[in-house]
């Protein structure tokens, strides 16, 4: 039973990551209208037709999200009788599911009644909870808790801060960086890391503002995790499980910001853009681990 459990739990993550990349394949090509206004029908019917590749990346993203919304509810049900005992399996359970039908009825909304740029941009973060919760959940089940001694982890109020202070900041850039997606901000700035290189000022309209602050917001973060590395490789050797993933979590920003100015230089290559989405969620998925880690060494050591 466990085992099916777990391949359940990789399943149902994988799903989630192929849903938050159809969204950003959704909104990166502009086929949010792919359906027209009906919902959850296409145009109506329930195979369309006549097929477009707009209605193509929206249809599959629909069907996508309802196939994993059902394996998110069974996985929810599931670990919520097999590994209840453990303190966070219901809250997480429950999370991951409300945070997908949350998403879910978001996206409805948009297409029937059409949505703000501003409420559009919570589209992403919301199903990044949502797939945070999977993961934990799957973390969980395979017991990596247990094999990295969590119980004998000890996180001071310095690493706590840090742990807790990037992991709420990093919702803000992800925000900001959904932002710049829903208002069609991506190539107002057609140099890097300034809007204009060779004529530096400060944004001229609301486009170049959003762009340009999620830049900032996106360099302060990377800033952020690498002096957090840095105190890691100094005072946290010896905690594998802190000094490892701060590790990944430097490769993944490092990589994530690297991917953003690829995405100018290309200007909006596909890839690079679903890519630059792609390491975002992981790293959201690593900081959460990291609360998850904080959560426990408060417990034990309180």
């Amino acid at each position: 039973m466990r085992r099916s459990l777990k391949w359940l739990a990789v399943a149902t993550t994988i799903a989630m990551i192929l849903i938050l990349i159809g969204g950003a394949l959704v909104t990166k090509t502009g086929s949010g209208m792919g359906c027209g206004r009906s919902w959850p029908l296409c145009n109506g019917k329930f195979l369309p037709l006549e097929i477009t590749p707009e209605l193509a990346i929206e249809l599959a993203h629909r069907l996508v999200s309802g196939v994993g919304g059902v394996m998110v509810l069974v996985l929810s049900v599931w670990s919520w009788k097999a590994i209840g005992h453990i303190r966070e399996t219901k809250f997480l359970s429950f999370l991951s599911f409300f945070f997908l039908l949350l998403q879910a009825l978001i996206g409805a909304a948009a297409v029937k009644w059409g949505q703000s740029s501003f409420v559009l941009a919570l589209h992403f973060g919301i199903s990044l909870i949502s797939f945070a919760s999977v993961f934990l959940l799957t973390l969980l089940i395979f017991e990596v808790d247990k094999k990295f001694q969590a119980d004998k982890l000890l996180i001071d109020k310095r690493m706590s801060f840090h742990i807790v202070g990037i992991s709420i900041y990093s919702y803000l850039v992800i925000y900001s960086g959904a932002l710049v997606r829903h208002t069609k901000s991506s190539l107002v700035c057609l140099d890097w890391p300034l809007c204009k290189n060779e004529n530096p000022a400060f944004p001229t309209d609301m486009w170049e503002w959003v762009q340009m602050g999620h830049r900032a917001a996106a360099g302060l973060i990377f800033l952020w995790i690498a002096y957090v590395l840095f105190i890691v490789i100094r005072h946290y050797k010896h905690q594998k499980v802190l000094f490892w993933g701060w590790i990944i979590s430097f490769i993944l920003v490092s990589l994530q910001v690297i991917a953003g100015a690829f995405i100018i230089f290309s200007r909006l290559n596909l890839y690079i853009a679903l890519l630059h989405a792609f390491f975002i969620t992981c790293l959201f998925g690593m900081l959460s681990y990291f609360l998850l880690l904080y959560s426990r060494s408060k417990k034990y050591h309180s």
